[in-house]
């Protein structure tokens, strides 16, 4: 009984701060006599005890749903219809709004973004506007994205059906349909034609409507992309460079984002970069095992990947460019050698321009093995340099054995131990039991043979 109390008198300051101040003049009260002023007064004291206790009923509400008890002021002073509501009318609407699946942060938010969503008529109405849409699962991004849209573009659930009849007639898919007005105002979507004339552009190329519907899904914003600007430019870029169909088609439904936020002429230089590329046969190959497009993606993606860790694109095309086996690993990989670049060697990330074949060799083999050994040896104070990533990177294997492991038999198992059994073991010049092959036929000696024998012997004496 006590919290309650305390709670109601906190509300009753805070919802007194946001009432407005009311100023009397003794000059017009003149004119009044004193049984009329004595009967407005009980009036206004009843309506303003009956309206405040009904202000006291929606905070203690919001309360109860998670409002912020900070945010409660400022939020009756900025929307003054809450003055005037009825409790029941606002739970009807919290009601409707969480049957919709929204969970507290949610509904705080659209609360707090889209304040009509207490208007009983407002949500109503949308109420039987999603009905009308014969869907039994509507997702809650959806609801408060159309909602919030709805508050601030000033858009009717007559806009929605519109729209969703227009991609309907596109052949587009349920999911991708809500997919599509979850990213875009339906402002936008009521007033564009560019929508189908997209839609007919990809027809054109050779996507047929489950491509469409894929690359919607993906990339929503390929609707909104201006035809005759990137989506011309780009389709003939890819025309110009001789890329097969299905090499399109297989990049669009994987990085629809990706190619469509490609400048022009970004695909040109990075086919040439493939093309220039020095490596062994076998590295070419495989970069190129999944078609020219593919490959081109890949080179965008580790340079878009090593410019976000600070390096310019001119650096990371020469890191690719030195050393192409980047373009084999996972990005997964790249990113766990340059974090241990930055945290473990305590480097920065400009030092692979200036050794990029740091990218190129095996991290678990090669790099791990060879910090562990230099970390051993400076924590013994065996060294009297400083070991930089050329040694890590650059030195043989057998090398790096010499120099640093050969010395200090407690390294072998940090390194591994198999180099120096390796070089102990003298290498056999052929292969084993080859000495059986080589030995003469043995036959037996008859009785026969033993008198020849002897006949032969008393010849010569």
């Amino acid at each position: 009984m006590s919290i309650r109390v305390f709670v109601k008198l906190h509300l009753s300051r805070i919802l007194l701060e946001s009432l407005p101040t009311r100023s009397t003049s003794t000059h017009n009260t003149r004119f009044f006599s004193e049984s009329s002023a004595r009967h407005g007064a009980i009036l206004s004291e009843s309506s303003s005890a009956s309206d405040y206790s009904r202000q006291i009923s929606i905070a203690s509400l919001l309360l109860r749903y998670g409002f912020p008890q900070s945010q409660l002021h400022e939020f009756f002073r900025k929307h003054r219809f809450l003055m005037s509501s009825s409790p029941s009318d606002v739970e009807k609407c919290i009601g409707i709004l969480l049957s919709y699946g929204l969970n507290q942060n949610s509904l705080v938010s659209i609360i707090s973004s889209c304040p009509q969503t207490l208007e009983l008529g407002f949500l109503t109405k949308w109420k039987v506007g999603f009905s009308e849409l014969e869907c039994q699962n509507l997702a809650p991004s959806f609801v408060q994205r159309t909602l919030e849209q709805s508050a601030k573009l000033k858009t009717e659930p007559s806009d929605l059906h519109y729209a969703v009849q227009l991609m309907k007639s596109l052949s587009l898919s349920g999911k991708t349909i809500f997919k599509v007005l979850e990213e875009f105002p339906l402002a936008t979507i009521k007033h564009s034609g560019d929508i189908r004339r997209t839609m007919d552009m990809l027809k054109s190329v050779g996507f047929n409507n489950e491509d469409i519907d894929r690359i919607c899904h993906l990339f929503p914003g390929i609707l909104a992309c201006n035809i005759n600007g990137r989506l011309r430019l780009l389709f003939g870029e890819l025309q110009d460079l001789n890329f097969r169909l299905d090499e399109v088609k297989q990049a669009f439904r994987n990085h629809p984002k990706l190619l469509l936020s490609m400048e022009h002429g970004e695909l040109t230089r990075y086919l040439d970069l493939l093309n220039s590329l020095k490596c062994r046969v076998p590295i070419k190959k495989m970069i190129l095992s999944n078609g020219r497009l593919a490959a081109c993606i890949n080179v965008k993606l580790r340079v878009d990947f090593l410019c976000q860790y600070g390096l310019i694109c001119r650096e990371a095309f020469k890191i690719l460019f030195v050393e192409p086996r980047v373009l084999i690993y996972d990005l997964e990989d790249v990113e766990k050698k340059i974090d241990f670049l930055i945290s473990k060697l305590n480097l920065c990330i400009k030092h692979l321009v200036e050794f990029p074949d740091y990218l190129g060799v095996n991290f678990d083999k090669q790099i791990i093995p060879r910090f562990n050994v230099v970390e051993h040896l400076i924590s013994r104070g065996g060294l009297g340099f400083n070991v930089g990533l050329k040694h890590l990177v650059r030195l043989s294997r057998h090398k790096f054995y010499n120099f640093f492991v050969k010395p200090y038999p407690e390294c072998e198992k940090i390194f591994g131990g198999l180099v120096r059994e390796a070089v102990r073991e003298a290498k056999p010049r052929h292969p084993v039991d080859m000495w059986k092959l080589l030995k003469p036929q043995k036959f037996t000696d008859t009785e026969e043979d033993v008198k020849n024998m002897k006949l032969l012997m008393k010849s010569l004496v």
